[in-house]
């Protein structure tokens, strides 16, 4: 997050922060995608914001097309990486992972939907809070080919980076700061996050 706070405060010129942003943020969704843990909308709002607030043209282009493409090449490689785990006798770490984050409930909803609407579930997978790993283990365990995921994932990392854009442009547009303009597209995506787990909780006390 380093590039954002310096692309905030203006010292660097347009030319530098591009030259250490756009690398940063396909390395980090990149990384995203294989290990879930980086929260890659946040990334892609804030990153949005400072492309907002450049003169520079097409800065909001070159961001959609660094985080769609990094997440794309993640889920593939992760999705590879779980077929070979499907495929060996004893597994993989990477296939345990997935396991790890697709509870049993998210799962079986996930294999309904996937029979039922095919590759759409992809694109709704990828927008939804913890969707894309229940659905991406259905689709490994429905033996889906490499193709049949990787072009049914493709409009599907493309609608995410879209959305998550406009929550930063959205921020960016409300704030004549760029750093307040980041500090409001996190706090939305963080808000988005959590919303679907506060309210299964809230439906599960009641």
């Amino acid at each position: 997050m380093r590039w954002l706070a310096a692309a905030s405060s203006g010292i660097p010129t347009e030319s530098a922060q591009q030259a250490v942003g756009y690398p940063t943020l396909f390395v980090l969704v990149l990384l995203g995608a294989l290990v879930p843990v980086v929260p890659t909308g946040a990334l892609v709002s804030s990153a949005a914001v400072v492309a907002f607030h450049q003169t520079a043209p097409f800065a909001l282009a070159l961001v959609f097309v660094t985080a769609s493409l990094a997440a794309f090449l993640g889920d593939v490689t992760l999705y590879w990486l779980g077929q070979r785990g499907m495929g060996s006798k004893n597994g993989s770490r990477w296939l345990e992972a997935i396991r790890a984050r697709a509870p049993e409930d998210r799962l079986e909803r996930a294999q309904v939907k996937l029979a039922e609407h095919g590759v759409a579930v992809l694109v709704l997978s990828r927008l939804m809070p913890a969707g894309r790993l229940p659905v991406m283990l259905a689709c490994l365990l429905a033996k889906w080919p490499m193709r049949r995921f990787a072009r049914g994932n493709l409009p599907a990392c493309l609608a995410w980076a879209v959305t998550y854009q406009l929550i930063g442009i959205l921020g960016g547009s409300l704030f004549p700061e760029p750093w307040e303009g980041v500090v409001a597209a996190v706090a939305l995506t963080l808000l988005i996050s959590v919303t679907p787990s506060l309210w299964r909780r809230a439906r599960a006390a009641r």
